[in-house]
């Protein structure tokens, strides 16, 4: 079993437990290696995709244009990748098609994963809402899927670029770096468009496309917001703040956890999870106090300190900085609180746990965690991963209309949809 790797030369390849592939004639002269399956991509579908595929005795080729396989994946949960959730249900996912994922999330479950990573000796911790993070770092991660590669024999090769694509009735022919090879079957795990620097490209996209599949338009999800000035302007001084909050979009979806200012606008938690339901133009509802309800507070607090500023007050309950801004954009009124009247009360509480504001827009592709939208799942086999129209082809991963919620869901639809696949093929 080998394991090689040249990372210095570019055009060089990475084979993990290499085993030699056969060669065939297809075409006068014409002199192509032949494999199994060939998986597009090496992230998190990828990687377990062919893992699962060579160990069930398939001669497996996987290829990514990186240098590594598993970029993204060490990119994530602050380098310490959030790799599934003790909460998994279909109803934390987004598509089209919301029935699509059920199959697979059922099939290959949070559990089944979480008795891999404790196969492999990986210590993990949950954070909050049964989020599960690798003690150490996301590196462990990268390892398990590869050690699960090197098992499975899998032949790895990273600096690749993919070329033209043809079927025929043997299976595809792919073009890599100019030299083709073939397969009975190709699997597309190429992700989505979110982070760009860590290789994201439309490649999955145009595969689908090629051969008849219809995509849903993409944007980007889990994402920050940027506000317009001259709001922008005037929360500059409250970036690195942060506070649990409610966000509500205008379909009603909220989600309450931390909410953080920024210098562009406004991150944290809550606001990458309701980013992923907000369309332009659309205004959020913002409860700035989930926990505590400022009517009944500020009552209290008058009978008690009536003389205690109103400011003075409500720094006890929400960041000071926070309301020192909200005094200078006239929010609070400068005022004591046996000096507030029961309009000015009344006006200032509904503001509070009810702060309209209407985005500029997301920060975009270039810091969005994920990518709304994706192959019809429509055209899909909810069992398998493979096109309904086009035999020996299949999608799996971000590359689908599945996209989860922020905690872990992401990757456990890329080990869910990745097991399905593998089992079929």
């Amino acid at each position: 079993m080998t394991h090689l790797c040249d990372s210095d030369d570019a055009g060089t390849s990475c084979a993990i437990s290499l085993q030699s592939a056969p060669f065939v004639k297809n075409g006068p002269g014409a002199i192509v290696e032949q494999f199994d399956v060939i998986i597009i991509g090496a992230g998190a579908a990828g990687l377990f995709c062919a893992a699962q595929a060579g160990q069930r005795g398939l001669n497996v080729l996987l290829v990514d244009n990186g240098k590594k396989p598993g970029r993204k994946i060490l990119m994530s949960g602050g380098g310490r990748c959030n790799f599934t959730n003790m909460y998994i249900e279909p109803a934390a996912y987004l598509s089209h098609n919301p029935h699509f994922c059920k199959s697979a999330l059922a099939r290959y479950t949070q559990w089944d994963f979480i008795e891999l990573v404790a196969k492999h000796g990986i210590a993990y911790h949950e954070k909050t809402l049964g989020q599960l993070f690798c003690d150490d770092s996301a590196q462990q991660m990268v390892d398990l899927l590869v050690k699960e590669c090197e098992r499975g024999r899998v032949t790895l090769r990273l600096r690749t670029e993919v070329g033209a694509i043809t079927r025929d009735d043997q299976g595809y022919r792919v073009s890599l770096n100019g030299t083709e090879v073939s397969a009975r079957k190709l699997v597309v795990a190429s992700g989505g468009l979110s982070m760009p620097g860590l290789g994201a490209s439309p490649l999955g996209y145009k595969i689908a496309e090629q051969f008849g599949l219809s995509v849903f338009p993409t944007r980007a999800g889990l994402v920050p917001f940027t506000l317009h000035k001259p709001l922008l302007d005037q929360l500059q001084n409250l970036s690195g703040v942060a506070l649990p909050a409610t966000v509500e979009a205008e379909d009603g979806t909220l989600f309450k956890e931390a909410l953080l200012f920024t210098h562009r606008g406004l991150s944290g938690p809550a606001i990458l999870q309701i980013s992923s339901y907000w369309l332009p133009g659309e205004q959020l509802a913002i409860n700035l106090s989930p926990t505590t309800e400022l009517g009944a507070f500020l009552t209290v607090q008058r009978e008690a300190h009536p003389n205690l500023s109103l400011k003075n007050s409500l720094a006890k309950v929400l960041p000071k900085r926070l309301v020192e801004v909200l005094q200078t954009l006239a929010i609070v009124p400068d005022v004591t609180l046996k000096q507030l009247n029961a309009k000015q009360q009344s006006e200032l509480v509904h503001t509070l746990h009810n702060w309209r504001v209407q985005p500029n827009g997301t920060e975009g592709y270039r810091t969005a965690e994920v990518t709304l939208g994706g192959v019809d799942t429509t055209q899909l086999s909810s069992k398998t991963m493979e096109a309904r129209q086009v035999p020996g082809l299949y999608f799996i991963g971000e590359v689908v209309d599945v996209t989860g919620w922020l905690g872990g869901y992401n990757f456990q639809w890329a080990w869910s949809s990745a097991w399905a696949c593998a089992q079929a093929l």
